[in-house]
């Protein structure tokens, strides 16, 4: 069965289409390559282009005889959403629905959503279940918010079946070494803290330390990204054996604080981690948790590489061998001696 992957060149988009490969499907992975990587696709074709190309989207369903679709394409950087909403409602609002158009119209019926925990904002209470209020505070979060609505629409009136998986933060690399986080500019916690701990940032900048948690920082649910890809399979095949769509929390269940994880990152990495404490990012809620009971009934799926040793553990290795620092050797020595000292105490991005 062949897959249409968009945004398949990315983190979470490569991969699944890993995922997809060992687990009898054939990726067909249609990315701008903007953001992600020519060499992140290694599991079936590249289609170079653009999703809002609505002509590319419909040659490629044809050509490759596609059956289903795993949507990924789209802007993600809450705060970079903040000041340029336009941008982001035309690329993951505007975008998409011209891929659910050309579905429709060549009969493809079964598409995984890419969601967000951002689609609940501030939330009154933790773990989040899938029934919260969905409330966004950024343009993100409601774009994803948005999408869920067009979906549910879709599948009254054309019986597209859909399931819309609400991450809350992807973290880890493949534990082969294949592939891993590599964003420019990076915005994510852990591999900016690795990336501190190896002297390649000057710094890793806290962003808020006056939140209302136990060590004042911000509390988020960190779940592997191969986990992640294996939830995007099991919802896949679920559609495929039942006529059932939904939205479905994918984390842990378990929260942990920017210093917790900044932490795990010295202890695993036997390297220190400069940070700067600056001021919270517009759009950041204090703590995202999951409550991902329906996960586990529904998709018959639950977290196995997700503890925050295991996630740190995978990153490290995979930004160790990019930073030519073999990942066996962790004093703070190894680093400084690669990369020419810790510089300045400065912001990490």
């Amino acid at each position: 069965m062949r897959v249409l992957v968009t945004g398949g060149a990315g983190y979470i988009g490569s991969h699944t289409a890993k995922v997809l490969a060992r687990s009898g499907f054939e990726p067909i992975v249609l990315d701008n390559l903007s953001t992600g990587h020519r060499w992140a696709v290694k599991w079936g074709p590249l289609v170079e282009g653009d999703l809002g190309d609505s002509m590319l989207i419909r040659e490629v369903i044809k050509t490759y005889r596609v059956q289903a679709v795993v949507h990924f394409a789209g802007f993600a950087y809450v705060g970079e959403s903040m000041h340029r909403p336009r941008q982001y409602f035309r690329n993951n609002v505007t975008y998409t629905l011209r891929l659910l158009d050309a579905m429709t119209d060549m009969c493809v019926k079964h598409i995984v959503f890419s969601s967000s925990c951002a689609t609940y904002g501030i939330p009154a209470s933790v773990p989040i279940r899938e029934e919260h209020v969905q409330a966004p505070i950024n343009p993100y979060g409601e774009s994803k918010r948005m999408v869920e609505r067009i979906l549910a629409w879709y599948r009254q009136a054309y019986g597209l079946r859909w399931t819309a998986l609400r991450y809350f933060n992807a973290a880890g690399a493949d534990p082969d070494g294949e592939l891993g986080e590599d964003h420019s500019p990076e915005t994510h916690l852990i591999p900016l803290a690795i990336q501190a701990a190896l002297g390649e940032k000057p710094a890793l900048k806290i962003y808020g330390t006056d939140y209302p948690t136990p060590d004042r920082t911000a509390i988020r649910d960190y779940t592997h990204v191969m986990d992640l890809a294996e939830a995007h399979v099991a919802a896949l095949r679920n559609m495929l054996k039942s006529r059932e769509s939904a939205a479905v929390n994918l984390g842990t269940g378990n929260g942990h604080s920017v210093r917790e994880v900044i932490a795990a990152v010295e202890r695993t990495s036997g390297c220190h981690v400069p940070v700067r404490n600056a001021e919270r990012r517009a759009g950041d809620p204090p703590c995202l948790v999951a409550d991902g009971r329906k996960a586990k009934e529904l998709l018959r799926w639950e977290p196995r590489h997700s503890s925050l040793d295991e996630i740190i553990e995978t990153a490290w290795q995979w930004h160790a061998r990019r930073s030519h620092v073999p990942p066996h050797v962790r004093p703070s020595e190894a680093s400084l001696a690669a990369h020419g000292g810790t510089g300045s105490l400065a912001a990490a991005d």
